[in-house]
């Protein structure tokens, strides 16, 4: 019987897709917090900021780039359109429905960086010197061993 309680403390305590997803959710609330007075999460975001990077979002695009399901992507959105700030363009297939910033969302993207910056600054602090790089290093190598 010491082996099952041994390996759920060590499930409990040390399991890194649940130490990751932690991160994940600390990292997020953080950024949520700043943004929050502007009504904006920091999904939506980082779907504004990709969105004004590429100018006509292609959903495929958004998707590889934000490494998200294509139903999430979808819901948000719809929800953004909602809010006046992404508006679905037509497309000659009829299946993309590639979308852009409004005028609104392009305010408000401008209106959340220093919000955004604030956010981004405690984040760093909070991940000490070697944080980032030591981050996107697991990064990389998790992806490309996907990738195989």
């Amino acid at each position: 019987m010491t082996k099952p309680v041994t390996t759920i403390e060590t499930i409990a305590t040390s399991c890194i897709a649940g130490r990751v997803r932690l991160l994940n959710r600390v990292v997020t609330n953080l950024y949520d917090e700043a943004l929050r007075p502007l009504g904006v999460r920091l999904s939506q975001g980082n779907v504004l900021a990709v969105t004004a990077k590429l100018g006509v979002a292609r959903p495929a695009d958004v998707c590889d780039i934000l490494e998200l399901d294509t139903s999430t992507l979808s819901r948000t959105v719809d929800r953004m359109v909602e809010n006046g700030w992404l508006e679905v363009l037509p497309d000659a297939d009829g299946r993309s429905h590639p979308f852009r910033l409004t005028v609104q969302g392009r305010r408000l993207m401008e209106k959340t960086i220093p919000a955004w910056e604030k956010a981004q600054a405690e984040a760093n602090k909070l991940r000490g010197d070697d944080g980032l790089r030591l981050l996107d290093a697991a990064i990389k190598r998790i992806k490309s061993a996907h990738a195989e």
